[in-house]
């Protein structure tokens, strides 16, 4: 760590966490920070949380919302805003010196926040205002607070006695590492593997992925060589196109067993690790199993719950999939006599079966989905259901590839920025996501505007083409613009209720994928990137009429990672175990066909190991339910722009933040619960049953 803290002897207003930023809009001063910034500014971050806390703790007034809540919810807003700007820049541009940084923060700043959440003296004047809580003439968003407070603290082991405490922080603490290390050994594994290819392996390959393929290889000065990857972008073009079996099998093999080959950065003995200690922890704290631990804390409240949800849809995802199989392997038996079709095959076949049935090929499609195509569309999106717009600025930015935009309100004033960063590249994780650099909050009355970032891996652009996206890169630009609403309508009063459930945080996310495809949006941004013509109406219907396109197969990968998710956090007890046999035990007891793998296997399963969505895999199916039901509310109206929809959408989910419980906000919002069939008729797994007859009269 002398590489991080060796320069920690600066001044400091050579430290820019030391002082206020003078940048535009309130934005980090990229350009000045550097790694060894870091460990001087968390731990001057952690000493001044540390003084606010004991200042409230040792405040012999009697406890009132003001001196003790809402002082607790203001204390730490430098902390706060050094681990956003850490956190964010680790996951997009990481390097070894920030990774070394993670290995020597995480661990102190998890027992920065034990001391806090298991002292005492603090927890007594919370919970002095908890008991007497009916009496302190609170509001609603304040009763919540001083609630979810209270809950913070007692979840966080403020109810242990001393010994048990000081075990709790020790789980902590290991926890924190554990996660840092399989995050690094994950990544690791990504920049580590390449499938280095020549021309004549190239087979069914369409130009644009030779393309592409040939441009990454220069830039690892191979000349005459393509070169395809891990990321998402390089992998399902070959996976999709290449009549090569062996190297398809030999690309997805690289991605299955990724951190798993029992060298340096093997991940399985660290996935023993976090269930070890997650079901410790969940112990002490009172529970069955981390899973119970976790989930209590959600809308479903209870593992049974979840598991309800999932395995009452597991069915006709099942059966749709074995029937998409019945599809596909005659083809591979046409082609190659008596093979038996294996998981590499799926992507290879299911394309042409689409092609057979819907004279539909994803690459006639890609030429009306330029990624500036996608970005207008979003921007049109949000225009027409809540008059926002988006203009260029010139901001520091943390990388070359990241662009910025200040999002203007409907009245003109200013909502947020926000950041896009779209392409792969070896210091960034893989998949996409969301997330703050300086979130709203309110100072003396004034709503401070948040500061946000896109951050994708899609397909890159090459020397004759702009950066074409697949439907579903398309999909999860959508998706992710949806977080990014979520966060800059934000006006919640207190930082303690910013947070939704996590079951609840997909739902302003997955509802905007509802308009990606719809032939309404279509006409307004899919048009050719060389013509400038309309995506034309028959695309747009064969492209309709294959919405239910391997749905099967895509559901019943997403229930199965869900499932392995939860079975793993559900032991009630913990004693070593095989991770690979384990796998194979909850995927057979499931009945999974062998011909497809979950979405993702636990040595890279980030998600749920150091992503934040442990034993909450099922988030995305939860919140699939809201969102479908939430969509038919535009689709109600008869327009699917519909203003006065929008905003109710607006003002009663997405400017709540957490101050409300997640269903209520959605009762709010829909005026019923949400119904389960919204989701199995969107993906084509239950069709309404026709009504019945009027007999005719005599």
């Amino acid at each position: 760590m002398s590489l991080a803290s060796c320069n920690s002897a600066r001044t400091a207003d050579e430290n820019p966490f030391f002082v206020e930023w003078d940048t535009p809009y309130g934005v980090p001063p990229f350009d000045k920070i550097r790694p060894e910034h870091y460990v001087p500014a968390f731990e001057r971050a952690m000493s001044l949380n540390e003084a606010e806390v004991e200042a409230i703790a040792s405040n012999n007034d009697e406890p009132t919302f003001e001196n003790t809540l809402l002082a607790f919810d203001d204390a730490g807003r430098m902390l706060a805003q050094v681990e956003l700007v850490f956190g964010m820049i680790c996951a997009a541009d990481t390097n070894e010196q920030l990774q070394a940084v993670q290995e020597q923060i995480m661990p102190r700043l998890a027992a920065h926040y034990d001391r806090i959440l298991m002292n005492d003296r603090l927890f007594e004047r919370v919970r002095a205002l908890y008991d007497r809580r009916e009496t302190l003439g609170l509001d609603a968003e304040q009763m919540r607070l001083l609630e979810k407070t209270y809950r913070g603290f007692v979840r966080a082991g403020a109810l242990l006695d001393a010994e048990q405490k000081e075990r709790l922080k020790q789980i902590n603490a290991d926890l924190s590492v554990t996660g840092v290390k399989f995050g690094n050994n994950v990544l690791a594994e990504n920049a580590g593997f390449a499938l280095e290819l020549s021309e004549e392996d190239l087979e069914g390959l369409p130009q644009s992925v030779r393309d592409a393929a040939h441009e990454k290889a220069v830039q690892r000065g191979l000349k005459d060589k393509y070169v395809f990857t891990l990321d998402k972008p390089s992998l399902l073009p070959f996976m999709t196109y290449s009549s090569r079996r062996d190297l398809r099998r030999k690309l997805y093999e690289g991605y299955l067993t990724r951190a798993n080959h029992d060298d340096k950065n093997d991940n399985k003995q660290l996935v023993n690790d976090f269930v070890r200690l997650r079901t410790e922890k969940a112990h002490l704290l009172g529970y069955d199993s981390y899973a119970a631990y976790v989930i209590a804390d959600q809308m479903a409240g209870t593992p049974r719950a979840a598991f309800d949800l999932l395995e009452g849809i597991w069915p006709a995802a099942l059966g749709r999939a074995k029937e998409e199989l019945a599809e596909m392997e005659p083809l591979l038996r046409a082609e190659e006599e008596g093979a038996v079709f294996e998981p590499w095959d799926w992507w290879y076949y299911a394309e042409k079966v689409r092609k057979q049935k819907y004279d539909l090929d994803e690459e006639m499609l890609r030429p009306y989905f330029s990624l500036q195509n996608v970005q207008n569309g979003v921007f049109f999106l949000a225009n027409r259901l809540y008059g926002i717009t988006f203009r260029p600025i010139a901001v520091p930015v943390y990388h070359a590839d990241a662009t910025a935009y200040e999002v203007l309100d409907a009245d003109g004033s200013h909502l947020a920025v926000l950041y896009f960063d779209f392409f792969p590249r070896s210091s960034k994780s893989g998949g996409a996501w969301c997330g703050s650099y300086t979130e709203q909050r309110y100072e003396n009355g004034e709503r401070v505007a948040p500061v946000l970032s896109i951050v994708c891996n899609f397909t890159l652009p090459t020397k004759t083409a702009p950066s074409l996206l697949t439907l579903d890169e398309t999909e999860t630009f959508f998706h992710e613009f949806g977080h990014a609403l979520h966060f800059m309508f934000h006006k919640v009063r207190y930082r303690g209720l910013t947070n939704v459930e996590g079951d609840f945080v997909e739902l302003p996310s997955q509802i905007m994928e509802n308009w990606a495809f719809e032939p309404e949006m279509l006409r307004q941004y899919a048009t050719h990137y060389l013509t400038g013509e309309v995506i034309p109406d028959e695309l747009v219907e064969k492209l309709r009429n294959s919405q239910y396109f391997n749905q099967g197969f895509g559901t019943t990968e997403l229930l199965a990672a869900s499932l392995t998710d939860l079975r793993l956090h559900d032991e009630h007890d913990y004693a070593p175990f095989d991770v690979n046999e384990y796998e194979k035990g909850v995927t057979a007891s499931l009945g999974l066909i062998p011909q497809i793998e979950p979405r993702y296997r636990y040595t890279y399963f980030s998600h749920i190991f150091d992503g934040g969505y442990s034993a909450g895999y099922y988030f995305y199916t939860w919140a699939a339910v809201l969102d479908k039901d939430a969509f038919q509310a535009f689709k109600e109206s008869g327009d699917l722009f519909n203003r006065k929809v929008a905003a109710d959408f607006r003002s009663k989910v997405l400017e709540r933040g957490g101050s409300e419980p997640g269903m209520t906000m959605y009762r709010n919002f829909r005026g019923a619960d949400p119904d389960k069939r919204a989701l199995l008729k969107a993906r084509g797994l239950w069709q309404e049953p026709a009504a019945a007859e009027t007999p005719a009269a005599e």
